[in-house]
């Protein structure tokens, strides 16, 4: 069976699980037995990754996820013409082991509870190589990953993570040890984890080029800066190496026994009792600090209630028997942060081009939080909303004589048309006026597209 085939198998979901090969199979044999080999018997890792259709698999996927360029400011459009008429010189410096990565751009996101998180954007073409290595090597690597490991990997998302949750919760676990690692993907120990790929990549060429991705440096203001420690948080490769590096913490907390969920480097472990909890935060942050060289953010650490701790954007109603997933009230807060942005009175938008973007938001928005099950946050947003489009719309009409013209239109008596168009209220406070909310009433907003997918499932 050819490494395409068991990563075509796997996405299937025909592939091996996680419990079948999970520690007890030779992650060499199981490497060795998947991999053209040379005359000699050498694994040679650097070839499959070069295979065709594993090439073409992630030109698509760099192209269908878009993005910003890199340094040299090639976009993804100019990828397939670039690769026509360089992919043989590119392939033969990977065999070489002489591709040489180009410096990450530097961008940074404010975080919603405060503090910047710094993402690497590397080349379209970095971008490319990364995903083909990301590829075979998740084909290589995913089997042996903890069966509570949900984040960045195939056929697991955030819904199956939060589902384990509430069922350690059903199960009697009412504490959960919440921990928070500081500043992860900036943090990580390179030669640690290079030491850790080289136990099961024996192509030193796929070790040098990993290498040399992590220690591409960083261009801030048009100066590179070394790379020394870190993965770059923003390129392909970085979410299967960050499980590389936590899958030793996955393996401590399984040889404890402890009952746990991992996306990423969010970790939550439920136990019976806040003095369990406790003790295991003690003990886990020592295997954290020591083993690991990593560090534990203590400010958002804790050991809490489920329905009060926040984990991926969710908590939990405080029902022993049937604990519901509901929205945290942060998550909530962030979301209704985003709508004023979008309905900014002030951004010279129409209000079409307004409620495309809500559409836009808010579809992405529920395609990710629409497995809640207690809807009871919900609720007021839909009225909120129209409000908020209602204070666009008031805007829009500049004058009071606009404003009882378009009353006038749309129904209203002339006398109250004429109090409400010359009051010298501001836009928000007339939008929640009854003669405002008459002339555009819940069906205009729904006759122009407006949707909220909490109300009108597809």
């Amino acid at each position: 069976m050819s490494i395409l085939q068991q990563m075509n198998q796997q996405e299937l979901g025909l592939g091996y699980s996680s419990n079948s090969v999970r520690r007890d199979t030779s992650s060499e044999m199981f490497i060795a037995s998947r991999l053209s080999e040379s005359p000699t018997g050498k694994i040679r890792l650097m070839e499959s990754i070069l295979e065709r259709k594993n090439m073409k698999r992630a030109i698509k996927r760099v192209i269908r996820n878009d993005g910003a360029p890199g340094v040299d400011g090639m976009t993804v459009r100019q990828l397939k013409g670039y690769m026509k008429h360089h992919g043989p010189k590119i392939r033969q410096a990977l065999l070489d082991g002489t591709y040489d990565p180009l410096p990450v751009r530097r961008k940074e996101i404010d975080k919603p509870d405060g503090g910047v998180r710094l993402l690497g954007i590397p080349c379209v073409l970095d971008r490319v190589v990364q995903q083909a290595v990301a590829q075979v090597l998740t084909a290589l690597w995913d089997h042996t990953f903890s069966d509570s490991s949900f984040g960045f990997r195939p056929k697991r998302s955030q819904a199956q993570a939060l589902r384990r949750c509430q069922d350690y919760l059903r199960q009697g676990y009412r504490f959960v040890v919440d921990l928070d690692l500081a500043k992860f993907f900036d943090t990580v120990p390179q030669d640690r984890l290079l030491s850790r790929l080289a136990t099961r990549i024996k192509d030193k060429r796929v070790l040098g080029l990993i290498r040399r991705f992590l220690q591409s440096g960083v261009m801030i203001g048009g100066l590179v800066s070394p790379t020394m420690e870190g993965t770059p948080q923003g390129g392909p490769l970085s979410p299967l190496l960050s499980n590389i590096v936590l899958d030793e913490l996955d393996q401590e907390l399984e040889k404890r026994g402890l009952h746990f969920v991992r996306y990423a480097d969010d970790c939550v472990i439920y136990v019976r009792s806040k003095r369990a909890g406790e003790r295991v935060m003690e003990a886990v942050t020592r295997f954290v600090t020591r083993k690991l060289k990593l560090q534990v953010n203590q400010q958002k650490s804790a050991v809490g209630r489920p329905w009060d701790r926040k984990y991926l954007g969710c908590c939990f109603t405080n029902h022993r028997a049937a604990p519901k997933l509901r929205l945290h009230w942060k998550t909530v807060k962030r979301f209704r942060e985003k709508v004023r942005e979008i309905t900014g009175r002030k951004r010279g938008r129409s209000l079409q081009q307004v409620i495309n973007e809500l559409n836009a938001y808010t579809g992405g928005w529920w395609n990710y939080f629409g497995i809640v099950e207690s809807r009871n946050r919900l609720r007021p947003l839909d009225h909120w909303i129209r409000r908020r489009l209602r204070a666009v719309i008031w805007t829009h009409w500049k004058n009071r004589r606009t404003r009882v013209t378009e009353l006038l239109k749309r129904g209203v008596y002339h006398d109250y048309a004429l109090t409400t168009g010359c009051a010298r209220k501001g836009a928000w406070r007339m939008s929640g006026a009854k003669w405002v909310h008459i002339a555009l009433p819940d069906s205009y907003f729904r006759s122009l597209g407006l949707v909220f997918p909490w109300l009108d499932p597809a």
